[in-house]
């Protein structure tokens, strides 16, 4: 039976496969029972994870997918309240802790029953991908062996660093989120800001599809309330954890990014460039927060050289 998230009465169901422009057919994608995650499962090898974040899901990383599953095992879940997976009814937002325990999930689920190695994983990341993602590897020492960074962070904002008014505002103006929220502004918004090349229209419909009622979309207002700004919100504990966590800065990196993303802007990439120096870049002038979306082939070709390089 093919996973679709639960909904309530009146709800529409999973979107079909083929109202979803290159991705992945229905016989690719699985359920992780104990977390609700929904995932595509594609290709054969060394395994791929490629996680998502916001107001995205699964979607994004189609051309990925393509692109890699001749040689390599793509594994690409939907965050909970995201995407095909299943709907929280209880109140709140979904702490980012527990996210890292659905991973957790996930990772035994493959390793387990679906035949997944234990080592020689690639962590691909973008957006909330990246904080949620290397807090989730740290907890792993030695099952990701590679990372791929795409227009995310994964450490506290750098020194200077202002998040656009906007963002701000949708994040801290609670009435204006909320309103936001019921006209489903951000993900609206996001798909044409976030591209410097305009999605076609099938392309547009396929990334909102799973959100058309506001009860679907939760998630995509949690996480804006959930950015961080101050030294105390919560995500900072993943991207700065202290302790005895595995350090990830040794790895072999490859960095993917859209120089005009109005996010994760220039200054954001100079802090990767600066932690971690060893890292192969390659940055786009001409590509924005999608960046798989605006230059995806070219980005592909470097990325699967860097990926097949023992």
């Amino acid at each position: 039976m093919l996973p679709s998230p639960p909904l309530p009465p009146g709800g529409r169901r999973a979107p079909a496969a083929d109202r979803l422009p290159g991705f992945p057919g229905a016989e690719h994608w699985r359920r992780e029972e104990r977390s609700g995650l929904h995932y595509v499962d594609h290709g054969s090898g060394d395994v791929v994870l490629m996680l998502h974040g916001n107001p995205t899901w699964g979607y994004l990383w189609r051309r990925l997918i393509t692109g890699l599953a001749g040689d390599f095992r793509c594994v690409v879940p939907d965050q909970l309240g995201m995407g095909l997976s299943q709907r929280r009814t209880g109140a709140g937002p979904i702490p980012l802790a527990q996210r890292l325990e659905h991973l957790d999930a996930l990772a035994a689920h493959l390793i387990e029953q679906r035949r997944a190695s234990s080592a020689g994983w690639t962590l691909a990341v973008h957006d909330w991908g990246g904080p949620i993602g290397l807090a989730w590897a740290r907890r792993h020492p030695g099952l990701v062996t590679k990372l791929v960074v795409l227009n995310s962070v994964g450490f506290r904002w750098p020194e200077g660093y202002r998040l656009p008014r906007s963002l701000a505002l949708l994040r801290d103006v609670r009435p204006l989120g909320e309103a936001a929220h019921l006209l489903n502004v951000f993900p609206r918004a996001a798909l044409r800001a976030g591209v410097v090349r305009p999605l076609s229209a099938e392309v547009r419909s396929a990334y909102l599809r799973p959100y058309r009622s506001a009860w679907q979309r939760r998630a995509v207002r949690d996480f804006l309330r959930q950015i961080p700004r101050s030294g105390a919100d919560p995500a900072w504990s993943l991207v700065d954890p202290g302790g005895d966590s595995a350090d990830l800065a040794a790895l072999p990196v490859f960095i993917g990014w859209g120089l005009r993303d109005p996010v994760f802007t220039p200054l954001v990439l100079r802090e990767w460039r600066r932690r971690l120096p060893h890292a192969e870049v390659h940055a786009f002038a001409d590509a924005g927060h999608f960046v798989l979306e605006d230059v995806g082939e070219s980005l592909i070709r470097p990325l699967r050289r860097f990926l097949s390089t023992r």
